[in-house]
């Protein structure tokens, strides 16, 4: 069956660094368009970055870039986000989706197949 799972989240000082896996199996991850996306208490869901498919292009919500990173590995069937110079507005639980054909990224209800989610906590 279809399974994201998710981890890396820690709890972090403020200015640190953390990298979170995003481990795919049950499906073909290389054709699927992937992002993460977290939920912060009190504010919802929201989409952090994502790439598609077919291109090396990534993509960031304005309050991450130049700070996190996403990347996958094909033949590890993974997907990560490298995060820097974290922040305690980052406190967060953190998913990862997969999704076909997705138009816009950031468009949450796009991705068919979630993980459970990560917990990353930062302290300041």
């Amino acid at each position: 069956q279809v399974q994201l799972v998710e981890s890396g989240g820690d709890a972090a000082q403020s200015g640190g660094s953390l990298r979170l896996s995003c481990a795919a199996s049950g499906f073909t991850f290389s054709t699927y368009d992937m992002s993460w996306a977290r939920h912060i208490v009190g504010k919802g869901l929201e989409w952090v970055s994502g790439m598609h498919s077919d291109s090396s292009d990534t993509y960031y919500a304005d309050s991450v870039k130049g700070r996190f990173t996403i990347y996958r590995d094909n033949a590890k069937n993974t997907v990560y986000l490298q995060m820097k110079s974290l922040k305690p507005e980052d406190t967060a639980l953190y998913y990862c989706a997969a999704g076909t054909r997705v138009a816009k990224l950031q468009q949450l209800d796009e991705y068919r197949w979630w993980g459970q989610g990560t917990q990353v906590t930062v302290s300041s």
